[in-house]
C-alpha cells in the first residue's frame, strides 16, 4: 500500500462545530483503544529517565486530552514539567490546562502552524518533543522540513502514527461500533493510507551522527518512531 496524502474533514471544520467536536471525542477514545497513551508514556520515560521537570512540545495536540492523560500516567516523577500545546486550532480549554495543573504540570496552549513554528530562528529549545496521530498529514517534503527543525531543538522527537497496513484499514471500517460519528468514519481510512511503515521516518530524520533512531509497529495499529540524541 503506497502512502497517500490527502484532507481529513476535521481540519476542515470550524472548531465549534458540534461534528468536529464529537470527532475529537472520537479520537480520545479510538487513541485509549489503540494504547497510545501507554504507548507515549512508555517511550518518555525510557528516552528521558529519572525524577524532575521537563520542557515538553506537543505537535497538534488537538484538545491536549491526550497528553492530559499521558501525563497521569507520569505522575509523580514528572511534577513540575512544563509543555507547549501547540495546534493550529485554539481548542484547549481552560479546564485541561487546570487539569494538567493538578497533576503539577504547567500546560501553555499555542496556536500556530507546526512548520512555521519550527523554522522560527528563536524556537526554544526542549527535552522532547511529541507527536500523537498528527504527522500523517504532511507530505514527505514537508515532514522532511518538519524533522529537520526538530533535530534542531529537541533533545527527544517522538511520534506515534497510524500504521499504514490493510489490517488497520479493515478495522477503520468498524469504528461505528465505538460510536463514531460520520467526520471520523470519514477521516479513519485516510489517516491509514497517509501512516508510516518500516522505516519511512527514519529516512527522513537529518542525517549525521549523534542520533539514535528507533522505528516500529507498537501495538495493533500504531507505527512509532523515536530519535534520541546520544550523549
Amino acid at each position: 500500500m503506497e502512502r497517500s496524502v490527502k484532507p481529513e474533514l476535521l481540519d476542515e471544520l470550524p472548531p465549534d462545530d458540534p461534528r468536529a467536536v464529537w470527532s475529537r471525542r472520537d479520537l480520545l477514545r479510538a487513541n485509549a483503544w489503540m494504547g497510545n497513551r501507554g504507548i507515549m508514556a512508555r517511550a518518555l520515560r525510557s528516552t528521558c529517565p529519572g525524577p524532575g521537570a521537563r520542557r515538553l512540545v506537543d505537535l497538534g495536540t488537538g484538545d491536549g486530552r491526550f497528553l492530559q492523560g499521558v501525563a497521569r500516567r507520569l505522575r509523580p516523577d514528572w511534577q513540575g514539567t512544563s509543555v507547549v500545546l501547540l495546534d493550529r486550532q485554539n481548542v484547549v480549554s481552560p479546564a485541561t490546562c487546570r487539569g494538567f495543573a493538578a497533576l503539577g504540570w504547567r500546560a501553555a496552549p499555542l496556536q500556530a502552524d507546526t512548520l512555521e513554528w519550527l523554522r522560527q530562528p528563536d524556537t526554544p529549545a526542549c527535552n522532547a518533543i511529541l507527536a500523537n496521530m498528527s504527522l500523517h498529514h504532511f507530505t514527505e517534503a514537508q515532514l522532511a522540513d518538519l524533522l529537520r527543525g526538530a533535530a534542531r531543538v529537541a533533545r527527544v522527537f517522538i511520534a506515534i502514527e497510524p500504521r499504514r497496513a490493510v489490517r488497520c484499514l479493515f478495522f477503520t471500517r468498524l469504528i461505528w461500533l465505538i460510536g463514531c460519528n460520520e467526520v471520523t468514519r470519514h477521516d479513519a481510512p485516510i489517516s491509514v493510507h497517509a501512516g508510516f511503515t518500516g522505516q519511512e521516518m527514519s529516512r527522513l530524520w537529518p542525517a549525521g551522527q549523534g542520533w539514535s533512531l528507533t522505528e516500529r509497529r507498537a501495538g495493533f495499529f500504531s507505527h512509532l518512531f523515536i530519535a534520541r540524541r546520544r550523549e
